[in-house]
């Protein structure tokens, strides 16, 4: 069965993200192993300086590719990244399958992004929009993507 992790900086705060999360949790059990890992957020000054900023994205890169799996497809989210429609996410899913890839791992990273060293490990740089969206808000549409592409893959009519 396919594993797919999401490593993320910060806890879901709100209890209704956390709600959404449980739910496409749940509905993701009959399609893989979906496992989320929250890792702290490293603890800025209120105005941080520029090396301040890269100081803690450092820091919070080392423990993200500290849980990143050797045989791990990686798509880092990313504002520079790619964007794809949700049926063109779904066909990739299915030939990353196919070609032997069984462990698929997401990763948010906090409010000042990702370090170089995480977008350098990644296979992939994915961007859902160009707008700005809260990074917990952004794991539960995160989630929704990846049961959307395991509707799609399955024909269901989820997907209209």
């Amino acid at each position: 069965m396919l594993s797919v992790n999401i490593i993320c900086i910060g806890k879901l705060k709100e209890s209704y993200l956390r709600d959404a999360q449980s739910e496409y949790s749940k509905r993701l059990t009959p399609f893989c192993k979906l496992n989320i890992i929250e890792l702290d957020e490293y603890a800025l000054p209120q105005n941080p300086s520029d090396a301040q900023i890269n100081q803690g994205l450092e820091k919070e890169g080392k423990d993200i590719l500290s849980h990143i799996a050797k045989d791990a497809y990686v798509y880092a989210m990313c504002i520079e990244g790619k964007q794809r429609s949700s049926t063109a996410l779904s066909a990739e899913f299915d030939r990353l399958q196919v070609d032997g890839n069984s462990n698929l791992t997401f990763i948010i990273g906090g409010s000042f992004g990702l370090s170089n060293e995480v977008k350098n490990r990644a296979n992939a740089k994915l961007s859902m929009s160009e707008m700005t969206f809260p990074h917990q808000l952004a794991r539960v549409m995160l989630l929704e993507q990846i049961y959307r592409s395991f509707q799609i893959s399955s024909g269901t009519k989820y997907h209209k």
